[in-house]
């Protein structure tokens, strides 16, 4: 069970059409259309709940439009579970924290993990690394 939890409405209320329609009915958002973060240094966090997520450090271009990484950030709250949609079985990501549908992860990969977790940008929210 995650640690936070909303009813329907108040998740309608905060969150942008777009990300609950991804976020908490498991829509995908276009391709191309929400991988325009900056390249700088970061992390990503959970539009929902703000649970930190992935690193800049692991994000790469892998041409398929969403943003991709090759793992979670150590300790980050990612949930994994079977999706059978769409005629074929996936791995689908969420956040451990809120439950928030966050894209899929695919053994196809760079190193070091050889991992994608292909993830919906509506779902992440950047933030920028604090100056030291």
């Amino acid at each position: 069970m995650a640690d936070i939890e909303k009813t329907d409405r108040e998740w309608q209320e905060m969150l942008s059409p777009l990300a609950y329609k991804v976020t908490r009915k498991h829509g995908t958002e276009r391709a191309f259309s929400h991988d325009n973060f900056p390249k700088e240094a970061g992390y990503y966090a959970c539009v929902c709940c703000g649970a930190t997520l992935f690193s800049q450090d692991d994000k790469f271009d892998s041409g398929t439009g969403w943003p991709s990484f090759t793992q979670p950030m150590a300790g980050a709250p990612i949930g994994e579970s079977i999706d059978n949609s769409w005629f074929s079985t996936r791995t689908e990501v969420h956040c451990a924290t809120c439950s928030a549908h966050l894209g899929h992860v695919f053994p196809d990969g760079p190193a070091p993990t050889g991992l994608r977790y292909c993830m919906n940008g509506v779902a992440l929210t950047f933030h920028r690394d604090a100056a030291d």
